[in-house]
């Protein structure tokens, strides 16, 4: 199998003032957006395998539970819920690090939701709560900087979604993969 060139982008804000925001909708749109604050390794990876599946997210897939319980009980990782009319349409992960940097580790909506503005609230609604971290987390020195990294397997929006929000590429690379066959949620047909 021929390999496939992949493009990684790292994009960055270094001061909330970066931040853009899109359309915020209320909940007279149906959308509210809430922090899941009970660190649950089965919703976190219904999360992450419901938003990733058609996008090539496979690198948390060999995770046992004990991981994803481990990585969800640390201080600063936090996961915001988009909710259309109660249902699960997106979500962020936020991922504070020392010296003030908290990582969007992932950032993505359900298949079905896509289109419907709701990705541009989302972005605009978890980029915010990475700026304002500190406040819920007292130990936590203030956020100086917001990143995220996307690549060319994401959906086709991603990239200018973050820089419409305000965020800025501090480094792209090219690498070559190996081609994956993707697990898939539902069978053909």
């Amino acid at each position: 199998m021929d390999k496939l060139a992949v493009t990684t982008w790292w994009l960055e804000q270094t001061a909330p003032a970066d931040l853009t925001p899109s359309r915020m909708l209320d909940e007279a749109s149906g959308v509210r957006t809430v922090r899941s604050e009970v660190p649950s390794p089965e919703f976190s990876r219904f999360l992450y395998t419901a938003v990733g599946g058609d996008v090539a997210w496979t690198d948390r897939l060999g995770w046992p539970r004990s991981r994803w319980a481990q990585f969800l009980d640390r201080p600063a990782v936090e996961t915001w819920v988009a909710w259309l009319h109660g249902t699960p349409a997106g979500f962020v992960e936020l991922n504070g690090h020392p010296g003030g940097s908290v990582e969007i580790s992932y950032f993505g909506l359900l298949p079905a939701f896509r289109g419907r503005g709701i990705g541009g609230h989302l972005l605009s609604y978890g980029t915010a709560r990475a700026w304002d971290q500190a406040s819920r987390w007292p130990e936590r020195e203030p956020t100086r900087r917001v990143w995220v990294h996307t690549c060319s397997k994401d959906g086709p929006f991603a990239l200018d979604n973050y820089r419409r929000r305000g965020f800025r590429v501090f480094d792209t690379r090219v690498e070559q993969e190996q081609p994956q066959e993707m697990p898939r949620a539902w069978p053909e047909g």
